[in-house]
């Protein structure tokens, strides 16, 4: 039976990547997507569904109740699939509201209009509100400590972080206290296609790129399981179609990297691209590629953040038993993948440069 999804921050990153992906797998559903188009979102990464007469796009705020009610009801909606976050951990360190506002409240403003269209007056739609989270709510791991379940103890050590644990906690008081079919999913550090700029991969590569110092936090040390965009779409998936309302699901990339292996990886695949291909080093001239030297060059290592988390690793058994869940990329399949996107999409990421 076909359905209709509301997702909310589908002009984001994951979010974008997750209406491409349903929308390719399930081409008989219907789509909307919801964003404020902050400086994250972007309306270019929905570009190629215009003209889809399955999809539709709403530039709203998840804070406006009546915007997300009506929206729920004239598109009949029993989806709803709740990326939309401020997600940058050192912008939540330096202007922590927006984080709260959009996180907090604007999570709760969904709970609320979703009850009010699927559980009221005695109502009972089928219905589900899947809620996209994040490891970071666990806190940070030691470098023997097993990865975190589904039962971890929530330890937020930054105001994003703890903007997300009370998301969850919404989400879950929601269900537990007036019956709405909700998910929760926690996922790994994401990355891939349409990723901002800001982020560690993305940041890298676009620095490299155009011959600009490469930052690394602190020694580099700090460690992240890292999750292909389209396998943490493909959990979700999994969740939507078979996970049990009412529970959580934690979706890994069995990928734990150091941060500093990380881009020295990233150093060495782009080296090796412009060796192979010429026609980089006329596209790309400040990059030392061009110059035939060692991008690792770029590295510069910078004072660390505050309340840097050391390690996080998920423990996706859960997910892997109940639902099969299994991610299809490595690290090095999945970057090289994201390093072919946006070599072929100067024209995407060139413009949200800000300097």
């Amino acid at each position: 039976m076909a359905k209709s999804l509301l997702v909310t921050g589908a002009a984001g990153f994951i979010g974008a990547n997750f209406v491409h992906y349903w929308m390719r797998e399930h081409p008989d559903d219907k789509v909307v997507a919801f964003d404020a188009l902050t400086y994250a979102g972007n309306r270019a990464n929905l570009e190629a569904l215009q003209g889809n007469d399955q999809f539709s796009f709403v530039h709203a705020d998840i804070c406006d109740y009546d915007r997300v009610l009506t929206t729920i009801k004239d598109h009949a909606i029993d989806t709803l699939v709740h990326f939309a976050a401020e997600s940058h951990v050192d912008r939540s360190i330096s202007g922590p509201d927006t984080f709260i506002e959009t996180n907090v409240v604007g999570t709760h403003t969904l709970l609320k209009a979703a009850r009010e269209s699927w559980c009221a007056n005695g109502k009972a739609l089928e219905h589900r509100f899947h809620h996209v989270s994040t490891d970071e709510v666990y806190g940070s791991l030691s470098i023997d400590a097993p990865g975190f379940f589904e039962e971890q103890k929530y330890e937020p050590n930054s105001p994003y972080s703890a903007s997300k644990a009370a998301s969850d906690h919404l989400v879950r008081a929601y269900h537990h206290t007036y019956g709405l079919q909700v998910t929760t999913s926690n996922c790994s550090n994401n990355y891939g296609p349409y990723h901002f700029p800001e982020k560690l991969i993305p940041l890298c590569l676009t620095n490299i790129l155009r011959g600009r110092p490469v930052p690394v936090y602190g020694d580099g040390s700090n460690i992240r399981d890292w999750l292909y965009v389209e396998d943490h779409c493909r959990g979700i998936e999994l969740v939507l179609q078979g996970g049990q309302v009412g529970d959580t699901y934690n979706i890994g990339g069995n990928n734990e990297w150091n941060n500093l292996d990380i881009v020295h990886l990233l150093c060495d695949q782009v080296d090796l691209r412009f060796t192979k291909d010429p026609s980089l080093a006329a596209r790309f001239p400040d990059g030392p590629g061009a110059r035939g030297v060692s991008t690792r060059d770029l590295i510069t290592f910078v004072e660390d953040r505050a309340g840097h988390d050391w390690r996080y690793a998920i423990d996706a058994t859960k997910i892997t038993n109940e639902l099969g869940y299994r991610p299809a990329e490595t690290f090095e399949t999945g970057l090289r993948r994201t390093l072919d996107w946006y070599l072929a999409h100067e024209d995407w990421w060139r413009p949200l440069l800000v300097n």
